[in-house]
């Protein structure tokens, strides 16, 4: 596997690579890479001959009062975890390769950010857009593939790249829980066993909503209330939001009629946690 820092470099192999006839797949990341990252490399090695991953922990989509000091990094154990996984090549940029000099530029798409997470984290997909679409035009990838925990997030994405006519298709990879259910994710580090324990309540509140659209129930006020009233049964779970989304629009539903997406954000302890149930939709 090639380990590159600079953009140039990125650059000169991923040209050499499209000169062979060779397609481009890209899975970014912030590191600290678990078993849901990994799913995404197999994806990318399913739909691409040369897959690029990268590690940047994104300043710029960090809100002042959250965790961007204190994000787990752990980058000589996620070189090795990606070469085990058969990726080809790893981008590890410093802040100062991706943002050289005063940034004059914003990346930012309207209206669907400005609902669940994007509610409570003012400026957050502004930077994740920001840091993805510099992304796409370094390594100018065929595919790239995002996780499906963050719905939010692949949806911004898939607009983004729709309405600036990215020559790039996005793929959306299934959430990847632990054995208990709890969805993988970098933040579960922070949890203290009582509280990994508790978090296992959203899961089981997701289930439920599942369960009961299984069985018939069409009325988004119902299922957010079945949500709700699981997620409170626990003490140490303190609700965001609960939201019923159309999953490519995010717009609030009142009845499901074909699809839908249910999300959540909860605070356990003091970690913030997401997770979601995509119905009616293949992933």
């Amino acid at each position: 596997m090639i380990v590159v820092e600079k953009i140039s470099d990125v650059r000169e192999i991923v040209k050499d690579r499209k000169v062979q006839g060779m397609s481009i797949g890209l899975v970014p990341t912030m590191g600290y890479l678990h078993e849901g990252h990994l799913s995404l490399i197999k994806k990318a090695k399913e739909n691409s001959d040369f897959v690029c991953a990268s590690i940047f922990v994104n300043p710029i989509q960090f809100g002042p009062n959250e965790d961007y000091n204190k994000y787990p990094r752990d980058v000589k154990r996620d070189i090795k975890l990606l070469e085990d996984n058969g990726c080809d090549l790893v981008f590890i940029p410093s802040v100062e390769e991706m943002y050289p000099n005063e940034r004059l530029t914003t990346v930012s798409v309207s209206k669907i950010t400005n609902k669940l997470c994007g509610a409570y984290r003012p400026g957050h997909f502004d930077g994740v857009c920001t840091v993805v679409a510099k992304l796409f035009n370094i390594f100018t990838p065929d595919i790239a593939v995002f996780g499906q925990k963050d719905a939010q997030q692949v949806a911004v994405i898939k607009k983004m790249v729709e309405d600036l006519n990215m020559p790039v298709e996005i793929i959306a990879s299934p959430i990847v829980r632990d054995e208990d259910g709890l969805a993988l994710s970098s933040r579960n580090t922070y949890l203290s066993d009582g509280e990994r324990q508790a978090a296992l309540i959203l899961n089981k509140s997701l289930k439920e909503a599942e369960k009961i659209l299984n069985d018939g129930e069409r009325s988004v006020e119902k299922i957010i209330d079945t949500v709700r009233n699981i997620l409170e049964s626990e003490p140490l779970c303190k609700i965001q939001y609960v939201s019923c989304v159309h999953p490519d629009t995010l717009e609030d539903l009142k009845m499901i009629n074909d699809k839908a997406l249910i999300a959540i954000a909860c605070y356990i302890g003091n970690t913030r946690l997401i997770d979601n149930l995509l119905w009616g939709v293949d992933v």
